[in-house]
Formats: C-alpha cells, structure tokens, sequence
C-alpha cells in the first residue's frame, strides 16, 4: 500500500482548473518530487495534500485513509503533515532550539530536550542551539526550519521551494544534505520545485507538471533518458531534435549516421512494428554527440558555452541542423571552426513529426554506420 496516494485530483478556482485529474503514489519511505514551470499547479497540488485547499474531485490517501475527496475533508492539523517553505518562517524571538521544540510543546520537557538535542546533532548544528535566527547563514536557517518540520514526527513532510531563497553554490550543496537529513529519518518527503538540478539531487521519483497535470512520473534517469513526451523531452536537461527515417524496424537514419535500436522500432501510426519509411523526430542529448578528432563527420562550432570542466557547444551539421555536445574544456575551439565527432547514443528516442508522444524510448546499440 502506498504512503501516499492521488487519484484523479481536480482543483478549481472559479472556471480555472489549476489541477486536471492528478495521480501520483509515493512508497513509505521515498522522496518525490513536483517537478514543473511557474503556474504550472504543483504548489496546488502541495496545498491539496496538506489539506489548506479542499479537492474538488478525486481522492488523497494518506496511509490508506481518504483526507480529501469523497465529502470528507480532515484539516491540516490533523493529517500529521510537516511542512518547510520557502522563507523558513523561524520565529525571530526564539532561539534555534526554542524553535525546534515549538511543535513539541504537550511533549514532557526532559523528551523534548532529547528530541531537540536529537534533531540538532541531524542536522550538524550541535552547538547552535542557543543562537537566534538572525545570527545564522541561510543554509543554517533552512536546516533549522526542515528540523522544526521533523521534530513531532510527521507522516509526511512537503517542502515548498525550500531553496529559492539561497544562491547557486549553496542551493546544490544543501540540497544534498537534505536528502541525507530526510533520509536519516526514514520519513515520506515531496518537494516542490522549478529546479531541475534540485529535483534530480533530492528526489527518488518526479513528476513533471504541465498545465495541471503529470506529463510523466518517473526515476531522474528515465525522464533524462526516457521522456514520455515533447514537453519531458524538452524541459528536462538539454538536447535537440534531429529529423529521421525509419528504415526498418530496428533502425532509424539521420543525417550523421544510422542508429540500432535493440528492440523494435514503432513509427507511432498504429501499424505495429515499423518497416516502412517513416519521418520521425530523434532526441539527441549532449552527451550523445562525441567530439572526435579521427572522425572524418565534421561540423562547424557556432557557438560556445564555458562551464568549467567542459564546454557546451553548439554545432552546425552540412544540412544547416543544429546539435550540441558536451565537451571537455581542454579541448578549446574557436567559432567558425570545424570539428570532429561522433555518435555515442545508448538510448533512441523518437516522435513522430506531428506528434507530442515518444514513439519509443528503448536502450540502443552503439552506432554502427557513420556517414561520410
């Protein structure tokens, strides 16, 4: 049984449908993620499972028990929800400790002063316990507020934006601690984002939302690698659409070579396995073209992003199509250069040209043809 679960959630303000018939189940134990542009609903979706906006269809299990839908609707205090938000909301008059503790109130005081103490060693502020917010960094701040989320031990916890408020550097490393700190307490977290970088660092599984809805519920590595549909394809990581030909149905052309697909290709017209010329769209990431100075494909770099470690580039193919390639950033070349490379393509994944849908996302063999 899931910890948690969403069937068909509908969510309206007035005639705007902000959430269209969402489903999502998380285990016991797990962390996802909402994962989607501004305005896209996932906030709502947030509210909705701590019980602060009444569904208005659908159902919300929370341990198997229905808190909204279905006429019933429990209220927030009652759902034993935890919640971090974006600005923290610390209490500027209490001290870090007194903090922690402020949901612990009806606790007996020597049980409280062990679960603050608890709390303070899990988020590695042991000694901090007597400061004020004020006298904290943001990244102090934000792990003081997810330790006062913690501390009656919630069944859930959801995190609204929790790192919007910080800069680059310590978004990333935060993020991680606090997966590690969730972790630690073995409890059920969903975090809300627009941060892809955040999202992959933090969640076990996420949903990326588009106009209300899940566009697809999955591991960080297939929504990279497997995007259900244009919109996946397009928002997470980076890449380009290259256009192809099915030849049969295991392989597909494009202009840089022929790609092997390891189980048969589907053109998407409803004709089972594809051997026929179909026109199809190929997602090409920038890790699937190598730069290789053997290689006798070359194409001209038309612009360049420095990175640090490597270099994006943005490349022009003979035909004018354009592609780009993760590259080390030793391997420094000028604009209006041409360079070697090649495919290294472990995953092929298609559309049909007039359809948002993948036609399939299946591992592939290593290109066995390059054109010349």
């Amino acid at each position: 049984m899931p910890h948690l679960e969403l069937i068909d959630v509908d969510l309206a303000y007035g005639s705007h449908r902000v959430v269209r018939q969402l489903s999502l189940r998380l285990e016991k134990g797990r962390i996802g993620c909402l994962l989607g542009p501004s305005g896209c609903g996932k906030t709502t979706v947030l509210r909705c499972i701590a019980g602060f906006e009444p569904v208005a269809g659908g159902l919300v299990r929370l341990d198997g028990e229905v808190v909204g839908g279905s006429g019933r609707h429990v209220p927030p205090e009652r759902r034993r929800i935890g919640m971090v938000f974006q600005d923290y909301a610390l209490f500027p008059h209490l001290t870090v400790a007194e903090n922690i503790a402020f949901g612990l109130r009806r606790m007996d005081a020597a049980v409280r002063r062990d679960r603050v103490t608890e709390l303070l060693r899990i988020i590695g502020l042991e000694d901090q316990g007597s400061r004020y917010p004020h006298e904290l960094s943001g990244g102090q701040q934000q792990r003081v507020a997810l330790a006062r989320a913690l501390a009656p031990r919630p069944s859930l916890l959801l995190l609204d934006e929790p790192f919007s408020n910080l800069d680059v550097d310590l978004r990333e490393r935060l993020s991680h601690e606090v997966r590690d700190i969730i972790k630690a307490t073995g409890i059920t977290a969903i975090l809300v984002t627009h941060d892809q970088h955040e999202a992959f660092a933090v969640a076990d599984e996420i949903g990326i939302m588009h106009e209300g809805r899940i566009q697809q519920w999955d591991t960080p590595y297939n929504l990279y690698h497997r995007p259900a549909n244009r919109f996946v394809a397009d928002f997470i990581g980076q890449g380009v659409f290259l256009s192809g030909r099915v030849m049969n149905d295991h392989q597909v052309q494009v202009e840089l070579g022929v790609l092997n697909s390891a189980v048969p290709v589907e053109c998407g017209l409803g004709c089972g396995q594809c051997t026929r010329e179909c026109n199809v769209d190929v997602l090409l990431r920038p890790d699937d073209i190598v730069h290789d100075d053997a290689s006798t494909l070359r194409a001209e770099v038309v612009h360049k992003a420095f990175r640090g470690a490597d270099i994006l580039y943005t490349l022009r193919l003979s035909s004018g199509a354009k592609v780009l390639s993760l590259v080390p950033s030793h391997h420094n070349h000028a604009i209006g250069e041409k360079i070697g490379i090649r495919l290294d393509v472990d995953h092929v994944v298609t559309f049909h040209d007039d359809s948002q849908e993948a036609l399939h996302t299946r591992p592939a063999d290593r290109l066995v043809q390059l054109t010349q």
